[in-house]
């Protein structure tokens, strides 16, 4: 009896360990207070790179340079290390990275997200290399949260069907539209669109998005930005000071940003 449990210790230990798997920690320092980051391992890639720049102290001296109060602060511009810097935003270390968007993260208040370039010219929604920011926001009601949760949709229908129309495969297919855009053919639009559909409708069983009762309840009480949901990649959280984003939010400001910079420091914790 004794050996068919130490047996059944010794081989379900790994698995356990992988399952809980531990978070890595951040922490950023600034002049107004630092805060504690968990980054998630559902979004590798961003994980890995963001500890990676934070070794390398690829943020040190970067500043918080776009703050807009109840929305966001954004900082990680390697080009605001320069004294009085101008034009910041479209700095990075020279790459971007595959977009990691899950349903289960959302922008709630201390969310950590990816900075992107819009859609017109990063359909793709890859991430900044290093651009990030913290979200603050504000609380929401439920039918406006509902309402949001359909636009997610609309986008998510909108991915899918690009995706579609630039499959190769699919060439016909955009041939034909765009043949009946030009020539004005509502007809063959119509006959078109009902025999596309059904395919674009195949492809997103199981990609709809649905806010849990738990999203519900976070952005009720606790806040956030439910309308940037779906849209850029969310990778980790502030789990210790959450008020120095409150803080930062409310510093005086010449446009978008701080009239007083706010560097910070970032360091793996160990």
């Amino acid at each position: 009896m004794i050996l068919r449990t130490l047996i059944f210790i010794l081989f379900l230990t790994p698995a356990l360990m992988i399952n809980a798997q531990e978070r890595p920690r951040v922490k950023i320092e600034t002049s107004l207070g630092t805060m504690i980051v968990e980054l998630y391992n559902e979004t590798p890639q961003h994980r890995d790179n963001f500890l990676k720049l934070a070794k390398e102290g690829f943020y040190d001296g970067t500043i918080f340079h776009r703050v807009i109060e109840d929305f966001m602060i954004q900082g990680g511009d390697p080009n605001s290390k320069e004294p009085n810097a101008q034009g910041l935003g479209s700095g990075g270390p020279g790459y971007t990275i595959e977009a990691e968007i899950l349903p289960q993260f959302i922008h709630k208040k201390g969310a950590l997200s990816a900075a992107r370039q819009g859609d017109q010219v990063n359909p793709e929604r890859r991430s900044s290399g290093s651009q990030f920011y913290i979200v603050q926001g504000r609380v929401s009601d439920e039918p406006s949260l509902i309402q949001n949760q359909g636009r997610c949709n609309q986008a998510i229908a909108q991915t899918v069907q690009r995706e579609f129309f630039m499959n190769p495969k699919n060439k016909e297919y955009l041939d034909r539209v765009k043949k009946a855009q030009n020539d004005r053919d509502q007809v063959a639009l119509q006959s078109l669109s009902e025999e596309i559909n059904p395919i674009i409708e195949q492809m997103m069983e199981g990609k709809a998005f649905e806010y849990s009762p738990e999203h519900l309840k976070t952005y009720q009480e606790v806040g956030g930005t439910p309308f940037l949901d779906q849209q850029y990649t969310v990778f980790g959280e502030v789990v210790e000071g959450l008020e120095v984003v409150d803080k930062i939010a409310a510093v005086a400001k010449n446009s978008e940003r701080p009239v007083d910079d706010i560097a910070m420091s970032v360091s793996v914790i160990e």
